[in-house]
């Protein structure tokens, strides 16, 4: 039985260079500062507020494992808050392209994640109430996340 999912929007949040933590007892420990972006599709249009981070650590098997918080704005001015975790694995060479900023086909990788919308009750409270998968990819200067609503 397949699972039906609608595309509702798409996610460009442009992010800055990672600040690296180190190890901790988690694995490499690194945080993603969140600079802005745009938000488009049939269902929501707006920006990505300043100023969220995507807080990752990579385990000791290799996944990227990662827990983003930010705000959008939607086009009417509704502020929306995300919390979206998720994971990223692949082949070595394609996780080290990735990590010198290069280019590589999305679908050379894993890149999933779960989100979790927080609307104000009104026109949006629609994210409230549903659940969301995202595919991702991630480019040298932004993570591309195109969420698709669980019926």
């Amino acid at each position: 039985m397949s699972v039906p999912a609608e595309f509702v929007f798409e996610i460009r949040a442009n992010v800055d260079a990672p600040l690296v933590i180190g190890q901790s007892s988690q694995g490499l420990r690194r945080v993603i500062p969140i600079l802005g972006g745009s938000v488009a599709g049939p269902r929501l249009n707006g920006i990505v507020v300043p100023g969220g981070a995507d807080w990752q650590y990579v385990r000791p098997d290799g996944v990227l494992s990662l827990e983003a918080r930010y705000t959008l704005q939607a086009d009417d001015g509704t502020l929306i808050m995300v919390t979206n975790r998720g994971m990223r694995h692949g082949p070595p060479d394609i996780i080290e392209k990735i990590g010198r900023g290069e280019d590589v086909p999305a679908d050379a990788y894993y890149f999933r994640s779960v989100a979790e919308f927080e609307a104000p009750i009104g026109r949006h409270d629609w994210l409230n109430k549903a659940l969301f998968i995202g595919i991702a990819e991630r480019k040298a200067s932004a993570a591309i996340v195109r969420f698709h609503q669980v019926k």
